[in-house]
């Protein structure tokens, strides 16, 4: 079965390159383009694409409020496009939405492209709504997120503010708080901790560390798609390499 596209993204480079990834599945029969939100919401209702390719960041009208005007539940089968929105980021992979970090990777598209024809072809289409509609509540909602942790050690509690933390490290039920000097030990599960730090401020690399952001020196790409990250103070960490994609998006500019 043919399907059709909307490539939406107020960059014409960034059109063109959707188009070109495009155009190499044969399946795609058509693929229409709109320069901004306004021509998106137009071409939806107009054209009714199977497939949109939705840049998030646009002016005046963004992405979510092309789906906020079509509404989630008439919505076609979306794949997002951002540059470096990482609330956005957390969002879309709560809500078990796709996803394309500027610049595209060709081997990431061909993924999310596959997903998004079968979702088309599925039932499941229908049961993207509700994810959509999660997305836009909590982007709505933003939620609050840890602005200090208390440490117990030695018959005394300690309060570290989380800005301070330069890394932190994971051993079972365990977490290894770093802070300039200090280090603390704290019970608490590493996946636990991670959804209660701001994702603008940090980053899991790996399954047992997370960053802190603005302690990140230098990246160099290891092997496997691993990198080594320095941090300011001179403390060199591995990144694992499932979280490669998120240390690319670090490399690259978004403009």
């Amino acid at each position: 079965m043919p399907l059709t596209a909307l490539v939406v993204d107020d960059e014409p480079l960034a059109r063109e390159g959707l188009r070109e990834l495009l155009a190499k599945d044969s399946e795609i029969s058509s693929v229409w383009e709109a320069r901004d939100g306004r021509e998106a919401v137009a071409a939806i209702r107009g054209s009714h694409p199977d497939l949109v390719l939705l840049d998030v960041q646009m002016p005046e009208v963004d992405g979510f409020e092309v789906v906020r005007r079509i509404g989630a539940e008439r919505m076609p089968a979306v794949v997002f496009v951002t540059a470096h929105d990482r609330y956005a980021i957390q969002a879309f992979e709560i809500s078990a939405l796709d996803y394309l970090l500027k610049p595209v990777i060709e081997e990431r598209f061909v993924k999310a492209l596959a997903r998004a024809k079968s979702r088309i072809r599925s039932a499941f289409a229908t049961d993207a709504n509700p994810q959509i509609i999660s997305l836009l509540e909590s982007l709505a909602s933003p939620r609050r997120y840890l602005q200090r942790l208390a440490v117990r050690s030695a018959g005394k509690t300690v309060l570290v503010n989380v800005e301070e933390i330069d890394w932190i490290g994971g051993a079972e039920n365990y977490v290894e708080l770093h802070a300039g000097r200090a280090n603390h030990l704290l019970h608490v599960r590493m996946s636990a901790l991670e959804t209660s730090l701001d994702p603008a401020s940090f980053l899991r690399v790996h399954r047992s560390i997370i960053v802190n952001l603005e302690r990140i020196r230098a990246l160099q790409p290891a092997a496997h798609g691993d990198y080594v990250i320095t941090l300011r103070d001179g403390t060199q960490l591995k990144s694992g390499r499932t979280y490669a994609e998120r240390l690319q998006e670090l490399t690259s500019n978004p403009f």
